[in-house]
């Protein structure tokens, strides 16, 4: 087990409709005021990262959708420590312009940038943006991992030069470089062998849906056997709907009302993009390629996680996760200001008490 900290990330709310396509009470809000004072509470209890979201289109009861990259600013600046997570498409993004606006942003919040380079799953979305050139799966990770390449190349080179099959630039320098070094830290996500070669090969860090804890680690022993392979390095994030409740009674009895009370149209019209994209994969393994009706109703499988139950439970599970070699926990919930705050409070100081004992034992 690693000797670092669990780290800890929380999904932005920076779309209308909450985590979870329910029409359950959810005390969260889109606005940048909301959002403001969210990530202000999640830095103080103890979260490292934040993820904004990219949406284009409404859908699945995200009606309204904030741009990730400047809403992201917005929240670095009003926070100190902080890290935001930054999530661009390739297609609607070029690496030059991804480079340029987030070395900015770098230098401006003294490197507390990162990117999350998301392939993209939802061919209505590109559609609609006049974006016609769908690309088949493989060759979406394909353009990803040419864009990851692009983009470290910009960071830390002069006189970059590049010829792939998507991207090609000529001596290009981009002055400033990021504070950060070697560069901004590159997040992607996948669970198909396409994004985890990618991962294994160009990303800093891994995200995957939610999963059972044997699940993600037959998922990291493949990544870190291949990232090994090819010299490299890569850290592990996996994602999880927390319901921190005070007895486990109360914790289960939330996740069974989201669930009576989930659209099944929405969460029907979801499972069907998402199941297409999960089976256009060569060996039928992307995301949501298994997912359950009650799996969708959390946009990624964070149910399966099961962070769910009294915070000695969920620390205990987290704890677990870690063992596996998952580094960091991105997090969403179902009314995030009072329930960051809770976890913060309520579970984080177990999970590293938990550590604590861990180490010690082992030494």
């Amino acid at each position: 087990m690693s000797t670092e900290n669990i780290k800890f990330a929380y999904w932005v709310p920076n779309v209308s409709g909450g985590l979870v396509v329910s029409n359950i009470e959810q005390r969260t809000s889109w606005d940048i005021d909301y959002n403001r004072k969210l990530a202000q509470i999640a830095e103080k209890a103890g979260f490292e990262y934040a993820l904004s979201q990219i949406r284009f289109t409404a859908g699945y009861g995200a009606e309204f959708q904030h741009e990730s990259v400047s809403f992201s600013h917005a929240l670095l600046a009003a926070t100190t420590k902080l890290k935001v997570i930054a999530a661009i498409l390739p297609g609607p993004w070029n690496p030059v312009l991804a480079a340029k606006q987030l070395a900015t942003i770098d230098l401006l919040t003294e490197g507390r940038i990162a990117v999350n380079i998301v392939s993209g799953w939802f061919r209505g979305e590109f559609t609609a943006i006049g974006e016609h050139w769908w690309l088949d799966h493989n060759e979406r990770y394909r353009r990803s991992k040419e864009f990851i390449e692009a983009l470290k190349g910009i960071w830390t080179q002069d006189n970059f030069t590049y010829r792939g099959d998507f991207y090609r630039f000529s001596n290009y320098t981009l002055k400033p470089k990021p504070l950060q070094q070697p560069h901004p830290e590159i997040f992607q996500g996948g669970s198909s062998r396409a994004a985890r070669d990618n991962a294994a090969s160009v990303s800093d860090w891994y995200f995957t849906n939610g999963n059972t804890v044997e699940g993600i680690q037959t998922q990291v022993d493949d990544i870190r056997a291949k990232a090994a392979a090819n010299n490299h390095q890569v850290k592990i994030g996996v994602n999880a709907f927390v319901i921190a409740r005070d007895t486990e009674e109360e914790a289960k009895a939330v996740l069974a009302e989201i669930i009576a009370k989930a659209n099944p149209d929405a969460v029907n019209a979801f499972g069907h993009e998402v199941k297409n994209a999960g089976a256009a994969s060569p060996e039928k393994e992307g995301n949501w390629a298994k997912s359950t009706f009650e799996d969708l109703v959390q946009y990624n499988d964070g149910f399966k996680t099961n962070l769910i139950g009294t915070p000695q439970q969920i620390a205990e599970r987290i704890v677990a996760l870690k063992a596996v070699g998952v580094d960091l926990v991105l997090a969403g919930f179902l009314h995030f200001q009072e329930e960051v705050a809770y976890f913060g409070e309520k579970v984080l100081p177990l999970v590293r008490e938990l550590e604590a004992k861990k180490l010690a034992k082992a030494a």
